[in-house]
């Protein structure tokens, strides 16, 4: 029987999954097919992945490190709200480059912040990538340095030409959105106000995917 870990940043990209599930402080434990499965998320960015990582490596011994959650996409033909099995992700800053089993599946791109369309566009043309995330590519080196497999799976939920608020001046230390201080600012710029409803919608229905796309998964490898 196999026993996997699954890392999410945000509790919204992780709840649909883990709805059913028990949870015992920042842990969340469940089954997926055949297997035991434990869930944690953190924050977004490597910092607080790794301690959601460190979370999950600590509650026993495990078979594989799930990296999932919300991605933006690089390239027109991804549909938003679908989910996707990557098939390897590239860490920007050190040109590292990690695959998965998964050989039908994308390619992402992890960056230390959230990219805007311009970066975006420059990103798929250097990278070849369709996707862009802030976590898969730490969740992949600590997979790789504990001798576990590594999957990753994310669900889009905007595209390469949507026009959003600079999410980064808002973001804490911890990996959290300052939520206050980011519905402050976009109050005042009406703009965003349509494109911040839709992300809403978006990221909801591309968590539900999310959820629906990693059952069916471990449902038939196992």
């Amino acid at each position: 029987m196999t026993r996997i870990a699954i890392v999410a940043a945000l509790p919204a990209e992780l709840k649909p999954l883990a709805q059913k599930w028990q949870h015992h402080g920042p842990i969340f434990s469940g089954r997926l097919g055949c297997g035991d499965a434990v869930a944690a998320c953190a924050g977004m960015g490597a910092s607080a992945v790794t301690r959601a990582c460190e979370q999950l490596l600590a509650t026993g011994p495990l078979d594989a490190l799930v990296s999932i959650g919300w991605a933006g996409s690089l390239s027109c033909g991804l549909q938003v709200t679908s989910a996707y099995a990557i098939r390897e992700v590239i860490d920007a800053a050190t040109g590292e480059v990690f695959p998965t089993p998964d050989a039908d599946g994308q390619r992402l791109i992890t960056l230390d912040h959230v990219a805007d369309i311009r970066e975006k566009r420059e990103l798929a043309y250097k990278h070849q990538a369709v996707m862009v995330d802030m976590e898969a590519a730490t969740v992949a080196r600590l997979a790789q340095s504990h001798g576990l497999a590594f999957h990753c799976f994310k669900a889009v939920t905007d595209g390469p030409n949507d026009n959003l608020p600079d999410f980064n001046r808002f973001t804490a230390p911890d990996g959290h959105l300052r939520m206050p201080a980011f519905l402050a600012y976009a109050s005042v710029h009406p703009h965003y106000w349509g494109p911040l409803a839709r992300l809403g919608k978006n990221s909801r229905l591309a968590a539900n995917a999310l959820s629906h796309f990693v059952h069916r998964f471990f449902a038939g490898s196992q």
